[in-house]
Formats: C-alpha cells, sequence, structure tokens
C-alpha cells in the first residue's frame, strides 16, 4: 500500500496546482509531540563558570558569594521563573562524544578516498590550508543554545579553532558514513566528503547538540574532491541555516562563519574554465546529523550490517527520541503483521516501527513549512534527509518570487524537475518509502508498518497544510475551493508569493466596499494585469470577504495574526548575491545585517524595507543561482 499524494505535475495551470488541491477522506492526529523537551536541570560542574542572574535574583545574593555556594542556595529555592544563563569558554564546553564511544568505527583514520566497511564514522582531522583566516558572521542565539560566552568570539584565535587550523578541547573530530538515493537512483556509499564533525557538547538543560565544520578538508568519503568550501556556498548556507530557524522552520543552525585565507579553485559555470575564488567554512550545529541515508547504506550491504543499523537506531531512539524507549522492547519486527488483519497498527509492541511513524510525521510537517514559506530545497536526496525532522544541507535552495510550482532553483535538475516546488511533498514520500525499506530489510519493520508510516505521512502531510493555509488566509476553516482558485490566480499572474501573502491582511472583512476599490490593497502585488484577469481577482476577493466576515474576527486583529504567519522577509537569491559580492571585497556588513534582517521575518523592521522588494531584473537572469550556488 502506498500512499500517493498527488498526481505528477505537468505545465498547464490547473495541474500545476493539483497538489494544492489534493485531500484526503480523514485526517489522523499524530500520535507524538514533537521536539519533546527535557525538564530543566540544575548543571553541577566541577570548574568555575560565569552566571548570568536576573536583576532580582543577584540582588538577594551576596556579593562576596562564590559560584559554589551560590549554586548551593539555588538548590534550596523554588527555581520557577527564575532565569539561569551559564556564559562558558570554549575550553569549558561539556563534550560527550556519544556517537564515536557508542556506534562502530573505522579501523584506519586517514582520509585516503575509500569503500568503508562494518562503520558508521571514519575519525579525521581537519586539513583545511589556512592563513589568517577572519571571522564573517556568527549567531548568538546558537551560541546561546551551547552556553557559550558570547565573548568568545572576540579572541583572536577563535578562527583560528572554526576554522580546524587549531584544535578544541574536548573534540574528537570524524566523518559520518551513509549512502543515499541521487535523483531517484541509488548511489551507494556518500557520506560527508567535506564536513567534519568536532562532537557534542550537553548544555545545562541536557540538550545535546553537534558541531560540524563544513568544508574543513579531505575524509576517506570526499572522492574525487578536495574537500573545501568556497565563500559563496558558505554565505548562503550560513544564512539559510538561520532564515529558517527565524521562520519558525526546523533546521540546522550555524555557529558561525569564518574565511580561511587561501583560495579555492572551481568551474561556476561548469564550462571548463576553474578560477580561484575565497575559501570558507561554516560551523554546523544540530541535534544530529544522522540522515535516511545513514540507514540505508549499511542495509544495503546485506545481513553482516543489519546489526548496525538496529545500532544506529537504538542510538537515536535513546539520544533523540527517549519517550519511544518506555514503550514495550521488541527484538524483532511486531508480530501483528497479517496482511488480512485491517485493525490498527499496533506502535507499542515495535519501538521502531513507533519511530518510523515518528520520523515521517516530523518529515512531513517540516515539508508542509516549506510549502508555507515558498521554500524548494532543490536535492532533495535520502542522503539530505534528516532523520530529526530538520531542513539540512542547504545547496541550490530558493524561496520562490513570482508563483510558479514547477520551479527548481537547481540547474541540474531543470531537465526534469523532479526536485521542484510542487514535487517536494511526494518526493518526501518517495523518501520515506526508501527509509522505511531500509528498516524493513534489516528486519526492524514489517511491510505493514512500513506502509503505516507512509499512510502517516499522507496524513500529517494534509493536516499540517490544510491548517497553514487556513492561517495564511485568516479564515476559520478550511475551504478548498477558495484556496485552490486563489493558487490558480496566481499562477495565471505570476503573483509574487511572499509579497502576495503580506498584503493580503490589508482587505478589510467588509461586504460594502465598492467593487472599483476591491483591489486596492493589493496594488502593489497584482501588476498589470488585463481586464480579464482584475475581474477574476475581484470575484476572489468577493468570496474571500464573504468568507472573512463570517469568523467575526476584528479586521485589526485577523492583520496582526496573518502577519505572525506571513513573513514579510525571505532570503531571495538576489540578496545572497548581493551580500556575497561585498564578502568577496572583504566587506561583511552586508552579510551581518542580512543576518539580522532575517532572524526576525515577521516583524516589519522599519527603515529595512529594501529587503522586501522584488528582485531586480538582473536576478532573473540565467545563471545567476549557479553563480550563488555551486560550491
Amino acid at each position: 500500500m502506498l500512499f500517493h499524494i498527488s498526481a505528477s505535475l505537468s505545465h498547464t495551470s490547473s495541474s500545476t496546482t493539483a497538489f494544492f488541491l489534493s485531500s484526503t477522506a480523514k485526517f489522523l492526529r499524530p500520535r507524538f509531540s514533537f521536539f519533546p523537551k527535557p525538564p530543566f536541570q540544575l548543571p553541577i560542574y566541577q570548574k568555575r563558570h560565569r552566571f548570568v542572574f536576573s536583576q532580582s535574583t543577584a540582588a538577594s545574593m551576596d556579593s562576596a558569594a562564590t559560584v559554589d555556594s551560590v549554586a548551593d542556595d539555588l538548590k534550596k529555592q523554588n527555581l520557577e521563573g527564575v532565569e539561569i544563563k551559564l556564559k562558558l569558554n570554549l575550553e569549558e564546553l561539556n563534550w560527550d562524544n556519544s556517537f564515536v564511544r557508542e556506534l562502530p568505527g573505522d579501523p584506519r583514520s586517514d582520509s585516503i578516498p575509500r569503500e568503508v566497511l562494518h562503520a558508521c564514522y571514519t575519525k579525521v582531522l581537519p586539513s583545511v590550508p589556512v592563513k589568517n583566516p577572519q571571522l564573517v558572521a556568527l549567531s548568538e542565539s546558537v551560541a546561546e543554545l551551547l552556553e557559550l560566552d558570547p565573548r568568545e568570539f572576540e579572541r583572536h584565535d577563535f578562527p583560528l579553532i572554526f576554522s580546524g587550523a587549531s584544535p578544541l578541547v574536548g573534540a574528537i573530530p570524524y566523518a559520518q558514513n551513509y549512502g543515499g538515493h541521487q535523483f531517484g537512483m541509488w548511489a551507494g556509499q556518500l557520506g560527508d566528503g567535506r564536513a567534519i564533525t568536532l562532537g557534542e557538547i550537553l548544555n545545562s538543560k541536557s540538550q545535546r547538540w553537534e558541531l560540524q565544520l563544513k568544508g574543513a578538508g579531505k575524509t576517506p568519503y570526499s572522492r574525487f574532491a578536495d574537500g573545501l568550501a568556497v565563500l559563496r556556498s558558505s554565505i548562503r548556507e550560513f544564512l539559510c541555516s538561520e532564515a529558517m530557524h527565524g521562520l519558525g522552520i526546523p533546521t540546522t543552525r550555524a555557529l558561525c562563519l569564518v574565511t580561511t585565507g587561501k583560495d579555492v579553485m572551481r568551474d561556476m559555470f561548469y564550462d571548463g574554465n576553474p578560477k580561484d575564488e575565497p575559501g570558507a567554512i561554516v560551523c554546523r550545529v544540530a541535534q544530529s546529523f544522522l540522515r535516511f541515508g545513514s540507514y540505508q547504506l549499511h542495509a544495503s550491504r546485506g545481513k553482516k550490517d543489519f546489526e548496525i543499523v538496529r545500532a544506529l537506531a537504538d542510538y537515536a531512539i535513546r539520544y533523540h527520541f527517549p519517550h519511544l524507549e518506555n514503550m514495550t522492547r521488541s527484538e524483532s519486527i511486531s508480530s501483528n503483521t497479517d496482511e488480512e488483519d485491517n485493525s490498527a497498527v499496533d506502535l507499542t509492541s515495535n519501538k521502531y516501527a513507533a519511530w518510523a511513524v515518528e520520523v515521517a510525521e516530523r518529515t512531513a510537517s517540516m515539508i508542509a513549512r516549506w510549502q508555507d514559506v515558498g521554500f524548494t530545497h532543490g536535492v532533495m536526496n535520502t542522503d539530505n534527509m534528516s532523520v530529526l525532522g530538520l531542513t539540512i544541507d542547504y545547496g541550490p535552495f530558493g524561496f520562490l518570487d513570482s508563483f510558479d510550482p514547477s520551479y527548481t532553483p537547481n540547474t541540474t535538475d531543470l531537465p526534469g524537475r523532479r526536485y521542484c516546488f510542487a514535487n517536494q511533498p511526494d518526493v518526501g514520500l518517495w523518501n520515506i518509502a526508501q527509509f522505511t525499506s531500509a528498516l524493513s530489510t534489516a528486519e526492524l519493520l514489517s511491510d505493514k508498518e512500513a506502509d503505516y508510516a507512509m499512510e502517516r505521512y499522507g496524513n500529517t502531510f494534509m493536516d499540517d497544510y490544510q491548517d497553514i493555509m487556513t492561517r495564511k488566509l485568516g479564515l476559520a476553516k478550511y475551504n478548498k475551493k477558495l484556496i485552490g482558485e486563489l493558487l490558480k490566480n496566481m499562477v495565471s499572474d505570476k503573483v509574487d508569493y511572499t509579497n502576495f501573502f503580506r498584503s493580503l491582511s490589508n482587505i478589510k472583512a467588509d461586504p460594502a466596499i465598492p467593487e472599483d476599490q476591491l483591489l486596492i490593497p493589493l496594488k502593489d502585488v497584482l501588476l498589470d494585469i488585463g481586464v480579464e484577469r482584475r475581474e477574476a481577482w475581484t470575484s476572489w476577493i468577493k468570496s474571500y470577504i464573504q468568507e472573512l466576515s463570517i469568523t467575526g474576527v476584528l479586521d485589526e486583529e485577523r492583520k496582526v495574526s496573518m502577519n505572525s504567519v506571513n513573513p514579510k522577509y525571505i532570503l531571495r537569491n538576489y540578496l545572497c548575491q548581493n551580500a556575497i559580492d561585498a564578502a568577496e571585497q572583504g566587506d561583511f556588513g552586508e552579510v551581518r545585517k542580512l543576518l539580522k534582517v532575517m532572524q526576525c521575518p515577521f516583524d516589519e523592521q522599519p527603515g529595512m524595507e529594501k529587503y522586501a522588494r522584488l528582485p531586480p531584473a538582473w536576478a532573473h537572469r540565467p545563471g545567476v543561482c549557479m553563480l550563488s550556488c555551486s560550491s
């Protein structure tokens, strides 16, 4: 049983929106909550640390008190409502390194390209050449997750450490081994070809964060590449990681971006004319960088590696899905697999089935949020799919400008548009099918459990997407016909996706508004439309106002609500390119300013309006995306 969401995309205006108009007979609520938060725990460290307390709390403490006595006093107090912030230096970070401690590794530690068997990783040191590396940009909110003192960014050796040239105390660097399907074809072993994970940090809340340097040099998985990255692609990855977080979309994060001070040769246009470009490294941060391909590779290598698949599944559940550990432990597949049995799958009998279902649900919710803001990933290969439901690996991504469901930012995807905007939900389902197939091959799931995970993907996606579209339009309930007609109109007139939904909140729920004034609130987004199209939009606005009028919500209240889900600012390609052009000349100011804007995309941000403008004409010429995206 394969749950198919939509028909294949064609280039007619009616079928391009077919996906958005699809529905299911009924919707099942997810059984598991997303991203459970661990309870607060008071940190206990042997070293002295800098603490930050609220003013009222600090005032009540003896100024001569030691850190230890303060901690003892706090243990005796009711901590509710008291915010405690640790401020650690780099040497005080609490490293755990469970991945290399608990999973099988490569006995070799060299970076010679090769097939690595029966191992989840290879220990390898960063090897990127550097010369006077510089800090380009940083994320204070990521530093806060790690409880890293922002003053550490000012250290003279900070760029050296995060270029990989100087070791970070406590880290055990490694490159992960995984495989994957690329453009629908099994590619075998892939792995971290230019990303080196430094290890895992535990903060005082027992939250686990992996630090990874992308562009840090060769690994056994580099194949014929050099393991390096250029400033162009590194700026895009850094900015989009933080922009997606600002939009509320699950994503890997970025702590900092540094230049290496050395050039990297790249054939930017793939035309046989390579040139030198500035090298750079992004420090990526995530709870885990485990991918669908992490499981696929070992499942593909036969029974001898099935135990590795199980070990990886146990590891993910233990550290990232701990609520599933309390279920009845199963050493193999669930016994409830009779094809004649139409009863619901009992997830309590097999924790791996429960885990697969939650991975499917998280993936569906993530992709629904992509569709919400017009984000197109560009390379949805299974090695680029996180088991935590995080957006990962920012390469040739792009946000919609004019609404075109067939849009793909990936020039290598142009012939078939496999990874175009409208296809993303279906590709997500296909990827889940490959993931559950790997678990089934390793005898962790039955076919029925695998099918159920795919069904849950479909139901969760449609449930979340309908809720999202309802909120984007400020409606009381989902209206399939109204939303379908809107999307058709947007395709016909190539309306800017982001600016249109932001402007829609200006519509007043007043049926008495004269017909010739109905489109005034949308005058900045409905550009160059003729009489026939004006009539089509007027008709839609009338239906929309009628729907709004029955909600009973005040116009200003609805406007605030709609603007909280429809961003004013997105990371358009031309904005990235402007920042890249300046940075390549040694001016990092635009990167930093763009980061600040994208951290609060739903706010008006007076004075920053230029970042919400439509792309200039040069941004639409062929090759602009390639110029920015190639690594």
